[in-house]
């Protein structure tokens, strides 16, 4: 394990990824599905609150990013008409599923399955993203979530004793980035040749 301070080399990571990310919604190169960052969001700040509770230390500090940069993210996606993405039936499916998760997480008693219904309301709220990533992986950004690798990465590298309520949420977030990051690169370039042909087949016409 490597020193708890390098926690903030995992926010600044998160950072660095949160600018670009944002600058590129602001300018309408990317249209987050907001379903998706409004639940991070929400999930973030719940998930440092408990962090602070159960005195996980300062790798909280990068579960307080996960929360405050999507939130940024929803609000930045305001500004520009190009930036929304149309919200479908399987967005606002996997939004009330992941509410309801959170909704029992709160209300259950018992620690390992409350934050087992956290972490899997966490990523039913992905869900939405991954879709939009195979589905149109132009409208996302993968270096974002690469630095969300990297930056989830290190913060596993900081605890100093491996335990479910500091592991399992950041380990979790890592996973789904790298998925979503994955596929925006490796969709991106048949999708652009598929644009050419059939644009190159329209003039034909």
């Amino acid at each position: 394990m490597i020193d708890s301070r390098f926690v903030f080399l995992a926010a600044l990571l998160s950072l660095v990824g949160a600018y670009g990310y944002i600058r590129a919604t602001l300018r309408g190169d990317t249209s987050p599905n907001r379903v998706t960052w409004s639940i991070w969001a929400l999930e973030g700040i719940l998930g440092f609150i408990v962090e602070l509770q159960q005195h996980v230390g300062l790798a909280a500090l990068m579960t307080l990013m996960l929360g405050l940069v999507p939130l940024v993210v929803v609000a930045a996606s305001f500004r520009n008409p190009h930036s929304v993405w149309k919200i479908g039936f399987f967005d606002a499916f996997c939004g009330a599923i992941s509410l309801l998760g959170l909704v029992f997480w709160a209300l259950v008693n018992a620690p390992t399955v409350a934050l087992v219904s956290f972490v899997v309301a966490d990523q039913v709220a992905a869900l939405p993203t991954i879709r939009k990533s195979w589905l149109a992986p132009t409208t996302e950004s993968p270096w974002a979530f690469f630095l969300g690798v990297a930056s989830t990465g290190v913060t596993l590298l900081t605890l100093q004793h491996f335990t479910t309520a500091g592991a399992l949420f950041p380990g979790c977030i890592l996973v789904a980035d790298l998925i979503i990051a994955l596929l925006v690169v490796t969709r991106v370039g048949p999708r652009l040749r598929q644009d050419v042909t059939s644009s190159s087949a329209a003039r034909v016409a």
